[in-house]
């Protein structure tokens, strides 16, 4: 058995702690837990729903995440231009109708809520993702983006600029795969490689 830990201040600071069991049933170890925390100083609760915290937190993380690291744009440009701004809510849309197939129940404002926190990050703030690409690091490319691209081709729900977005920073990460710098100079679509 495993308990699943949400902590909701990755992004914007200290936050509350999240944990329960996974299929969300009280336990023993998850009151020792809640104990343990509480005595250290710990903000933390118990979540009556794990799945829906996780979805709700791989919700606000994953859009901001792709089309930053796609955009090389933190936070303030990304809420800040109209384009772009429908471009997170539509990627947040797409995960909130991939997981209501698979029987996550997220709240109603679930997208608005989150862009309303994305509106309170700091301007200049960025995720994980966009760091570990703009560095060339290792990422969680593939549990984020790849994962809400996969998941929606199983349940059969369309996810096209999470698609995007995937396809478009996949190039960033399988070197094997990265389009050359040196092209001849032979015009339009019959360029190709030196």
């Amino acid at each position: 058995m495993r308990i699943a830990v949400i902590g909701t201040g990755g992004v914007g600071g200290y936050g509350l702690l999240s944990f329960a069991e996974w299929d969300n049933r009280p336990s023993d170890r998850v009151e020792r837990l809640r104990a343990a925390l509480d005595e250290a100083g710990v903000a933390a609760v118990v979540s009556g729903d794990i799945w829906a915290e996780l979805w709700a937190k791989f919700l606000f993380v994953v859009p901001p995440g792709g089309l930053g690291a796609a955009t090389d744009a933190p936070f303030g440009v990304l809420r800040s231009r109209p384009g772009t701004r429908q471009l997170l809510v539509e990627a947040m849309t797409e995960i909130r109708q991939v997981a209501q197939a698979m029987d996550i129940k997220l709240p109603d404002d679930v997208v608005p809520a989150s862009m309303a926190f994305l509106d309170q990050q700091p301007a200049g703030g960025t995720t994980s993702l966009h760091r570990d690409l703009a560095a060339g690091n290792p990422s969680e490319l593939e549990a984020w983006t790849g994962a809400v691209v996969r998941l929606g081709e199983r349940t059969g729900t369309p996810t096209p600029v999470n698609r995007v977005l995937y396809e478009v920073l996949s190039l960033r990460t399988q070197p094997g795969e990265k389009i050359s710098r040196h092209m001849s100079r032979t015009p339009g679509p019959l360029r190709r490689p030196l």
